[in-house]
């Protein structure tokens, strides 16, 4: 039986072979050939017969989804094979079907800011990515009066900044000041568009005055009412 990563295969061998011909074909090409040899239509009907579709991944306690994606594009959750690490992943293949470009998805906490106003806070996490279009962490501080006072999501930086491509386990942090009118802080790690990362180690902790924040923007906000009061599960427990 042909598996996909076969199917794949053979689509890479049949370009090479023609190329040595002199008959250059792209590699999309090479795999509606291969999906017309098994008596497929097209090779989406031959992907979807002999890849099967992943299963929605549970996720961890204390911790939500959020962003401009839905079940058919994205899963987030925690890592069936790693215990104590959380994954983000695109469910639709490069050039095929919905095109995800730009598209967010975010596994996020929001606690209230209450215990640590006036403190100067570090989050941190090990992030690592395969064929990602950008994937990084963020953390936002808003005022009581739904009035953003502190936001990094290490876009702006020219060093040190957000992942992309195929990279091993990297720690990345953020440092923003929590004001004493804070009333919630907001955090989390997001993947843009194709590709999978995934984090563990998260560490929220305060730092003190010699340690530089990193950057300081102004967000929209939201209502800290009914937020927890600190963070919880920052190791991707299970439920």
């Amino acid at each position: 039986m042909v598996d996909i990563s076969n199917a794949k295969a053979m689509a890479r061998t049949l370009r090479t072979s023609l190329s040595q011909r002199s008959i250059e074909l792209p590699h999309s090409a090479c795999l509606e050939l291969v999906a017309r040899q098994f008596g497929f239509a097209d090779w989406n009907v031959l992907s979807a017969r002999l890849e099967p579709p992943r299963r929605p991944l549970s996720l961890p306690k204390d911790w939500f989804a959020l962003g401009s994606i839905s079940d058919t594009t994205h899963r987030l959750g925690l890592d069936p094979e790693r215990p104590g690490t959380a994954l983000i992943e695109s469910l639709v293949a490069r050039g095929r079907g919905k095109d995800l470009t730009g598209l967010i998805a975010v596994l996020m906490q929001s606690i209230k800011a209450d215990t640590f106003r006036g403190q100067r806070l570090r989050l941190s996490a090990d992030l690592r990515t395969q064929e990602a279009d950008l994937a990084t962490i963020w953390m936002r501080v808003d005022g009581d009066e739904r009035r953003g006072l502190a936001f990094d999501n290490m876009l702006d930086r020219e060093t040190e900044g957000p992942l992309t491509g195929t990279t091993d386990w990297t720690r990345r942090s953020i440092v923003l000041d929590v004001a004493p009118e804070a009333g919630s802080l907001h955090y989390g790690v997001f993947l843009r568009g194709y590709g999978r990362v995934w984090a563990r180690h998260v560490r929220i902790e305060p730092v003190g005055p010699e340690t530089p924040v990193t950057i300081v923007r102004r967000r929209e906000t939201c209502d800290a009412a009914n937020l927890p009061g600190v963070p919880a599960n920052l190791d991707f427990c299970e439920r």
